[in-house]
């Protein structure tokens, strides 16, 4: 997709869902990508941005508090 860059990307669907809503928080527009395999559930979910809020992007999901992995 021209103009859409790659800010995330898991195996794991909900952990991508989980930081399109941070982004939508902070006014980001966000679109999921599932490039997941239906029959065998090997590949990944990507989290696009354009490509001038991927920096935007990048620091909001870098000082998220619900995203820290902390016990």
């Amino acid at each position: 997709m021209n103009g859409w860059s790659v800010v995330y990307s898991d195996g794991f669907p909900p952990a991508v869902e989980l930081r399109r809503a941070v982004l939508e928080q902070h006014e980001i527009p966000a679109v999921v990508l599932n490039k997941r395999d239906s029959s065998y559930l090997f590949g990944f979910v990507e989290l696009l941005v354009q490509d001038e809020d991927l920096d935007r992007a990048k620091a909001a999901l870098m000082s998220d508090a619900s995203l820290t992995a902390e016990p």
